[in-house]
């Protein structure tokens, strides 16, 4: 090697060196946790231009940017529709006044969720066919507006059923807005849309992706709500995204197993408000008139919920908090349902604590998921688990796709939120916290009837092959990024 070529070589070194200690003083004074921060430091480490580029696209967690552009939309919404929204203190009347539902009820409002509200009524959709066709149902008898807001859309038969559907309804002069994200709905093009916004509707994209300023806040701060709002009155939030996958009829017996909410009554207005937030966040605009937040009589209060947000906009992280609280709080049951468990510490923690204190600890994953990481990742938790007590069972095929918490028999959550940390903490997400046993008796009666489909997880009485183990171990290191 000649001179030239050496010094060349040791200008890169130490600029290289120089890189990776700005990159691991911004890591520390950002604050994570130890294991997310130790992390991302090894993946620059050991993976230099590879962990580079991956940083730039995924590490970032919030943007300023993003944040006051966010803190803009809900500022203005709070101001328009201040006379329209409930700004009680205090649950109301009819509400539990002790125990666990009003500890978990003050700590969302203290985390900026606002107060519980009674539905006139909440559906449980447990089929995405039955879903669907609520869904249409609801669409089709909506007067003044249609707001959906969705991760995955599909350009596939139901994908284009209920577009075509949205296409009748905006000829019939209903105002209606699709948001889709970016990512999620990439398979959505300008010709499959075309002939709804011909037909006066609104489309927009959550996020769009920019070649030209590619960078962390496209990759990540992905909306994953998967949101429907019918004239104000009438609101749809879970996990089933548009697509065929969820569907019987299309997919036969490998439709994914899902949980959807139908809500009517005065919480979805809260849902109303997050979606004109994040249409606000992805236009600049959002409709204001007192049309779009109906008053509600007084009626008979039937389910008592939550509407709860969460997203990297801000530092509340509302449905992780909760997870928390309630998990800790529960005195006699734990059912966990979900598609991506990949465990904060503090959960992990207090999934084995709950189970170690004689609460009963059930938890529902799929055999295997979508994504194979995730799944390996999942599985490196199992054992610990098992051995404090808590039950695994592993679902199907077909996929397993619900998200859903029970505790105590009364105390239930259906959402969009995985328990993962892209979930708590990168993703907007949206969930409905339900303070009603007769929901959390049903939801038990899911669960049950699920595991006629699933098997236990049972520790392995040898160690699996090396290559099993390493990969699994590989997976849960890089768990804080998934």
């Amino acid at each position: 090697m000649d001179v030239d070529a050496l010094n060349l070589a040791t200008v890169l070194s130490l600029g290289w060196l120089l890189w990776l200690v700005i990159m691991g003083v911004g890591l520390i004074l950002e604050r994570r946790s130890p294991t997310a921060t130790l992390a991302w430091l090894l993946a620059l480490l050991f993976m230099p231009y590879i962990g580079a580029v991956i940083y730039f696209l995924f590490g970032p967690r919030r943007l300023r940017r993003r944040r006051l552009r966010y803190s803009r939309a809900r500022t203005r919404l709070i101001k328009s529709a201040h006379e329209r929204l409930r700004h009680d203190e205090n649950p109301l009347p009819g509400f539990p006044e002790t125990g666990l539902e009003q500890q978990l009820a003050t700590l969302l409002k203290r985390s900026g969720q606002r107060v519980p509200v009674a539905a006139l009524d909440v559906r449980l959709l447990e089929t995405g066919d039955d879903c669907f066709e609520a869904i249409m149902a609801a669409v089709a008898g909506a007067t003044h507006h249609v707001h959906l807001e969705y991760y995955i859309w599909q350009p596939d038969g139901i994908g284009t059923r209920l577009r075509d559907l949205l296409i009748e309804k905006a000829r019939a002069g209903v105002q209606v807005r699709l948001l889709l994200d970016a990512i999620g709905s990439n398979s959505v093009k300008r010709a499959f849309l075309k002939p709804l916004v011909e037909a006066g509707a609104s489309t927009a994209w959550f996020n769009p992706i920019r070649l030209p300023r590619l960078g962390p806040s496209h990759m990540n701060f992905r909306t994953h709500r998967k949101i429907v709002v019918a004239d104000g009155r009438v609101g749809f939030i879970g996990g089933i995204n548009i697509s065929d996958h969820h569907s019987s009829f299309s997919s036969n017996e490998d439709a994914w197993r899902d949980t959807h909410l139908r809500i009517d009554g005065e919480p979805v207005q809260r849902l109303q408000f997050i979606f004109l937030e994040d249409w606000y966040f992805a236009t600049e605009q959002a409709p204001f008139e007192p049309e779009f937040f109906p008053p509600f009589a007084e009626q008979p209060q039937n389910v008592w919920l939550h509407v709860v947000e969460s997203g990297p906009d801000g530092h509340q992280d509302a449905i992780a908090k909760f997870f928390f609280a309630a998990i800790t709080g529960a005195q006699q049951q734990i059912l966990l349902t979900t598609p991506y468990f990949v465990p904060t510490e503090a959960l992990t923690t207090a999934l084995i604590t709950a189970s170690l204190r004689g609460v009963e600890v059930r938890i529902l994953v799929p055999k295997r998921s979508d994504s194979r990481l995730v799944t390996a990742a999942a599985r490196s938790y199992y054992d610990e688990l098992v051995s404090a007590g808590i039950r695994i069972d592993e679902y199907g095929p077909p996929m397993l796709h619900a998200k859903v918490l029970v505790i105590d028999k009364r105390i239930a959550a259906v959402g969009s939120a995985n328990f993962d940390n892209r979930s708590f903490t990168l993703n907007f997400e949206i969930m409905a916290a339900l303070y009603d046993t007769a929901i959390a008796q049903a939801l038990i009666r899911t669960f049950e009837a699920d595991l006629k489909l699933a098997r236990p997880y049972v520790k392995p009485g040898r160690r699996a092959p090396i290559g099993q183990r390493l990969f699994e171990s590989a997976a849960r290191l890089l768990s804080p990024l998934l």
